[in-house]
């Protein structure tokens, strides 16, 4: 009896400090704003690519892992991780998706996207030692 009694206790009092304000105030609310420590002025996805309708998602994916890979590919090239060679406009991952990919079924898609997360993959560690070099990651 007197253990169901502090249990009952235990409860409340979780309850009662889980509903505190000071929880509130570390509970982090997810938000649409862009804000980033470094290279703030990172392009945007173009606007197609966030109208992509849910059913077609994996294109946005490949698109996103394009570009991913192709710029821990050029940081390393260049040995240089410059907000611009970081974070440059979306138009070459743009470009490779169109003339090469637009036209494929899903699962070539995402044959694609595993194929350009291994190439990212592969160069990761060598491009962020340079970005942490640089501040840059």
């Amino acid at each position: 009896m007197i253990r169901c009694g502090i249990d009952i206790t235990f409860v409340t009092l979780a309850l009662v400090l889980a509903a505190s304000p000071s929880s509130a105030e570390r509970n982090l609310v997810p938000s649409l704003e862009r804000s980033f420590d470094f290279c703030a002025d990172r392009p945007a996805e173009p606007v197609w690519m966030q109208e992509i309708p849910l059913r077609q998602a994996y294109q946005r994916v490949l698109v996103q892992d394009i570009y991913r890979a192709q710029n821990l590919e050029r940081i390393v090239e260049t040995e240089s991780c410059e907000c611009e060679i970081r974070f440059p406009s979306w138009d070459a991952a743009e470009a490779v998706f169109r003339e090469l990919y637009a036209s494929d079924e899903r699962w070539e898609m995402l044959e694609a996207s595993d194929a350009y997360n291994r190439r990212a993959n592969d160069v990761r560690l060598e491009a962020k030692a340079i970005c942490e070099a640089a501040g840059n990651w």
